[in-house]
């Protein structure tokens, strides 16, 4: 999980962004309308972010259409200290 979390956050471009998905999915389920609202982000841009995250078994989906609801994976939730460690890494780094 450590790898996969080092190339989806700080290996590729939008990093941040799914990141900042990653803590807020941390925090509570949220669906796609409500991050990008929380997040402030552009509705599409958290789509992809999301298909991203999807794709690499880092969050689930519950439900269809546009009320699906997004919850993270138990892996990363184990995992969720380091997420924490990359995280505080990169906010180091970029200062």
């Amino acid at each position: 999980m450590k790898r996969l979390l080092w190339y989806l956050i700080a290996g590729s471009r939008g990093g941040v962004n799914r990141a900042r998905i990653i803590h807020a999915l941390n925090e509570r389920p949220y669906n796609a309308n409500q991050l990008a609202k929380y997040l402030e982000l552009d509705y599409k841009t958290v789509i992809h972010h999301l298909k991203v995250l999807e794709k690499n078994y880092v969050v689930s989906t519950q439900g269809d259409g546009y009320g699906k609801v997004i919850f993270l994976e138990e892996e990363l939730i184990r995992s969720y200290d380091e997420f924490l460690s990359i995280w505080n890494k990169l906010r180091i780094q970029e200062k």
